[in-house]
């Protein structure tokens, strides 16, 4: 059996999963830290587009809130040397048409944006993923209603994101220090790292 999507109540987060439980039985689901931030509360209902990842030894569940992004992710880890991990921390920079667009323009600086690519890694992705991404197949970004529009709200919970992928308490406060403080978490976090990859 093949899980596509879940749709339930959200009893437990953190930085890098979630568990979805249906009815009585908790689902443990990888997910980004963007998409983490954008889940609603505990207690409340939940959808999440899940690509089931089998291998011999294991069996790993990730979570996406809209199709395009499950898409995009399963075309990345068919990218030879990028792995669930990579392609989580891509999808955490670049939303699905912004990384479309970033192939089309042959931009190599902004992939070298996501922690762990370098532009070696990135000349590469540049070429296999422009005959696995069309963009003709990734038409809209899903947000999620259930996220604080609050600035301090998006702030925390960009920092505790950020904290997550291993970046100091100073490195944090320098690098949200000149943003705007009116953008939500997924603008924030994106401002976040290209700030951060740029010292």
């Amino acid at each position: 059996m093949i899980i596509a999507s879940l749709r339930g109540t959200l009893t437990e987060r953190n930085e890098a999963s979630i568990i979805i439980e249906v009815a009585g039985v908790g689902y443990r689901v990888t997910v980004s830290p963007s998409t983490v931030v954008k889940l609603g509360e505990l207690g409340q209902e939940v959808f999440v587009q899940v690509h089931h990842h089998i291998r011999d030894d294991a069996q790993s569940l990730f979570g996406f809130l809209s199709r395009d992004e499950r898409q995009t992710f399963e075309a990345l880890i068919s990218a030879h040397g990028v792995g669930p991990s990579l392609g989580l921390a891509i999808l955490s920079v670049h939303e699905p048409v912004s990384l479309v667009r970033i192939l089309a323009d042959d931009d190599v600086a902004a992939l070298c944006l996501v922690p762990g690519v370098g532009k070696k890694t990135a000349a590469r992705l540049l070429v296999e993923l422009k005959s696995k991404l069309d963009a003709g197949d990734i038409t809209t970004v899903v947000s999620n209603p259930g996220v604080a529009n609050a600035p301090h709200s998006a702030t925390a919970d960009v920092q505790q994101a950020l904290s997550e992928l291993g970046y100091t308490p100073d490195e944090i406060r320098s690098a949200l220090s000149d943003i705007p403080a009116d953008v939500d978490s997924s603008q924030l976090l994106k401002h976040a790292l290209r700030a951060l990859a740029s010292r």
